[in-house]
């Protein structure tokens, strides 16, 4: 009786065929269950020991990406067993197809931000590089998923090269009518490959100066110290001259200072000793040279020249400030006074010409 009813066809399959097509399936999916169970555990305990992130990337990827492999190939092997019309044969490898190309392009996409990530990780970037690489990847994203659906297409037995030299035509007419857009995009990989400023810099180009708050795919917007924004096309910014301000290690302050004519030898001969005196006192200053540097119009003019760690613009002023102070203090108790723009005027008294 039960030979009899596992003998019966029906749509040119037995029913112990079909049967078997159910053992194999449900057995190979809980198959593949136990085996992720088990082997899960082991691999993340493995990347755990490892200092490399790559191991904990290539562990979740095994998760999201070879699982579903598995259960594809046991679902493809299972259905073999049965005889099917080439129609549904055709349909089941088309959707195989679909399905393996769809998590190829999930695990290349993947790859591809994890490979940035990594770059920045290395290079020591902090979020704000992390935000600004978003159109990067999202750039390579879209590139990713144009080729993966071209291959997938291809294997479906769809003829894309037609279509492939329509993009190709397409892409150059696309390309010389953008071609600023394109400009701006090669900058843009330009400043986040080589990095000339980060977000948080101060930065003065041009005519413009002020703090980096952004930069996109097209443009650079800079907070500047007005208040407003400003908008600069990256292409602009790289062929300009971009100074930096937050990455002087040591600011090279250069200032000058006159006194009167009238100042005797001996006070000139001290002012360069009285200078250095002064700068000993202040902290964060290193003084390099103080110099009678030229005889001016109205003054003597001496030359003197300091650094100051860092690049805190407010610690700078005020050094500078407390230099100051301290020469005016110092050329007062000493009475050496400061030249200022005067005339002398000379009367012949005689009215003689």
């Amino acid at each position: 009786m039960i030979g009899q009813i596992l003998s019966r066809e029906y749509y040119h399959n037995r029913l112990s065929e079909y049967l078997l097509c159910l053992a194999v399936l449900i057995g190979g999916f809980l198959a593949v269950k136990a085996l992720q169970s088990l082997v899960s555990r082991r691999l993340a305990a493995w990347a755990e020991k490892t200092p490399t992130p790559f191991d904990n990337f290539l562990v979740e990827r095994i998760r999201k990406t070879a699982i579903p492999l598995a259960y594809l190939g046991i679902a493809q092997a299972s259905l073999r067993i049965l005889n099917l019309t080439p129609r549904v044969e055709r349909i089941i490898d088309m959707a195989g197809i679909v399905l393996l190309a769809f998590l190829a392009i999930l695990f290349t996409v993947a790859l591809v931000r994890f490979s940035f990530r990594e770059y920045l990780r290395k290079q020591g970037e902090d979020a704000s590089r992390d935000r600004a690489l978003k159109g990067v990847v999202n750039l390579a994203n879209a590139l990713v998923w144009i080729i993966g659906v071209l291959f997938m297409l291809d294997n479906l037995g769809f003829r894309i090269s037609t279509v492939v030299a329509g993009l190709g035509i397409g892409g150059i007419a696309v390309a010389l009518a953008a071609q600023t857009v394109l400009g701006d995009l090669f900058a843009y990989f330009t400043i986040l490959f080589d990095r000339p400023f980060e977000i948080g810099d101060f930065v003065i180009v041009g005519d413009h100066m002020g703090v980096i708050e952004r930069f996109g795919i097209k443009t650079t917007r800079i907070a500047s110290l007005g208040g407003e924004q400003i908008v600069i096309s990256n292409k602009d910014l790289t062929d300009s001259r971009v100074r930096n301000y937050k990455r002087m290690a040591r600011r090279r302050v250069v200032f000058r200072l006159g006194v009167t004519y009238q100042t005797p030898a001996k006070a000139l001969q001290e002012i360069p000793g009285i200078v250095a005196g002064i700068f000993l006192e202040i902290e964060g200053a290193a003084l390099d040279r103080v110099h009678f540097f030229s005889y001016g119009d109205f003054s003597l003019i001496f030359e003197i020249v300091y650094y100051v760690e860092g690049n805190d613009y407010t610690k700078y002023m005020d050094i500078q400030q407390a230099a100051n102070l301290k020469i005016f203090e110092e050329f007062e108790r000493r009475r050496i006074e400061f030249a200022y723009p005067t005339q002398t005027l000379y009367l012949n008294r005689d009215g003689k010409a």
